[in-house]
């Protein structure tokens, strides 16, 4: 539990500098354009620290880390997608506000990110079915 708890914080604390880095930015470039780096701060709070916060509560109740390899599996690559997507929203952010020619290759990277997200995602809904207890075991219980 306290490793969610402190991705939850780690998520936070990147988030909030990613919010002042691009209000920073922007301000010093005189940049009032729209640009990815807008949204890098709602990625992080929402997709990771309020992400994390709502598993924490879900480890408590239902004990997700139970299902050890599929917990630890779902974990790491679902941080692995969101720091992808992250960073490659980020540094096509950054290109925008300076002006540089941005390459494909950051949107196919981000694009890969969304889908190792996604998987991540879908191991997670994996692990919290298999520890919801179905309507027989209630029963019994």
């Amino acid at each position: 539990m306290k490793r969610l708890f402190h991705t939850a914080h780690i998520y936070m604390i990147v988030g909030v500098i990613s919010g002042l880095y691009y209000r920073e930015i922007t301000k010093l470039n005189d940049f009032t354009g729209d640009t990815q780096l807008g949204v890098v701060h709602t990625h992080l709070l929402a997709l990771g620290m309020l992400f994390f916060l709502g598993v924490l509560a879900l480890e408590k109740l239902f004990t997700l880390s139970a299902e050890k390899k599929l917990f630890d599996w779902f974990f790491w690559v679902y941080n692995a997608g969101l720091a992808l997507t992250v960073l490659m929203m980020t540094i096509h952010g950054t290109q925008t506000v300076l002006g540089a020619k941005t390459s494909a290759a950051i949107s196919g990277i981000a694009g890969l990110g969304h889908i190792v997200l996604t998987v991540g995602l879908i191991l997670f809904f994996v692990t919290l079915g298999k520890r919801i207890p179905s309507a027989k075991e209630t029963e019994q219980g």
